[in-house]
């Protein structure tokens, strides 16, 4: 079976197409014995897996190999044995893709992590995976880094040809004007910036398949699989879930009312909640709290992960306010913690930093609120035009 396995990691990277380079190929520490990559369905996992091998061994160098655990053998031949063979045969790279699939997976990491010291495994898994906290196993020999769908600035890079580089939200801050006319310099970015919202966060919009349809399916696939699966839900209460989610994505995006969705679905408040905990995990939906609240509270608001998905959900009948805080939500939570705003402000970040997403600025401005101008292609002291924030990854 080694050898078979080795014939289809050569055929994949033989054929492996060249999408963008994704960032957090450069923030892994890839000298780590246990590396693992969680990721949403439809994000580019396996994508991000053989382009790791591809750009550091060549298709026939038989030191790395990728497998897969939809592979009917895994379920017969244990993993444990299987890497020993690998690593006896001079493995050194274990790629393994969707470990979730395995029941017992933590455990059959943590024994290939002791019995093989000089090998080295790299895994992915869905988002609602938990790596550490609910796998002590893990803790301290497993490094977890999160693989997000497209930033507008990979998304741009690949349909203008541009190179721009990711930046931080504090030279976003300080260095905004000079920031912009340096991508302006190479391309208009409000020229891509519509398309993006409506198909661009996922990246088999590279696929030549109607984009809507695909998505439809990886949504469904998220409910039916990643969460009926990992938390182990009984396949009746599928339509539940389902239906609660097409009220939440339908419904606003203020505070959910719990006891109302409750008579809907036909279940507890208790239930309603941990669902709506479910598919924020999923990255389906984004809870955003006021400061110092968090699960199993309330969120003061439920936003959808991404404005692609809100494109599905709501074809033709988007609001644009939702919409673009919902980028800036999407874009800036990666790497910042992101609470509802006050009075004069819509998201406060790390607790103190204070952001006011509107079409229309204000003459009087609050000195210590930044203003994000969603039509504007530059901007000028506090106020950073929203496109920019997608440029933080």
């Amino acid at each position: 079976m080694l050898e078979t396995l080795y014939r289809t990691h050569r055929y994949l990277l033989e054929h492996l197409g060249e999408p963008v380079r994704r960032s957090l190929m450069d923030e892994i520490n890839w000298r780590d014995r246990l590396i693992g990559i969680k990721g949403s369905r439809g994000v580019g996992k396996t994508t991000f897996l053989l382009r790791y091998a591809k750009e550091n061994y060549s298709p026939c160098d038989r030191r790395c190999l990728y497998v897969n655990m939809n592979n009917f053998f895994f379920q017969t031949y244990s993993l444990v044995k299987f890497a020993g063979e690998f690593y006896r045969a001079g493995g050194q790279v274990l790629l393994i893709d969707q470990i979730f699939k395995l029941s017992n997976w933590s455990h059959v990491l943590h024994e290939c992590y002791e019995k093989y010291p000089m090998l080295r495994i790299v895994f992915t898994g869905s988002t609602v995976m938990r790596l550490k906290d609910e796998n002590p196993e893990l803790n301290g020999i497993c490094r977890s880094y999160s693989l997000r769908g497209f930033s507008f600035r990979e998304f741009l890079n690949m349909k203008a040809g541009t190179d721009i580089k990711p930046v931080t939200l504090r030279e976003l801050e300080n260095r905004h004007e000079r920031i912009a006319k340096e991508v302006c310099a190479c391309c208009n970015p409000l020229e891509y910036f519509e398309a993006y919202l409506h198909h661009g966060y996922y990246p088999f919009v590279l696929e030549k398949r109607n984009f809507s349809e695909n998505l439809l399916k990886t949504m469904n696939m998220m409910i039916e699989v990643d969460v009926l699966l990992i938390y182990q839900m009984e396949q009746k209460n599928l339509n539940r879930i389902k239906k609660l989610f097409f009220l939440l994505a339908t419904g606003g995006t203020g505070a959910p009312n719990v006891s109302q969705l409750a008579m809907e679905v036909q279940t507890s408040r208790t239930t309603i909640m941990n669902y709506i905990k479910f598919l924020s995990d999923a990255r389906l939906l984004n809870m955003v709290y006021r400061r110092g609240d968090e699960f199993p509270k309330k969120p003061a608001r439920l936003l959808l992960h991404n404005t692609n998905l809100m494109h599905v959900m709501m074809p033709g009948r988007v609001n644009k306010q939702d919409m673009m805080e919902t980028f800036f939500q999407n874009a800036v939570c990666g790497k910042h913690k992101v609470n509802i705003g006050d009075r004069s402000s819509t998201f406060i970040l790390d607790g103190k930093y204070r952001y006011r997403i509107s079409e229309e600025v204000p003459k009087r401005k609050a000195t210590d609120v930044v203003y994000v101008s969603t039509d504007k292609q530059q901007g000028e002291g506090q106020e950073i035009p929203l496109w920019m924030f997608g440029l933080l990854y």
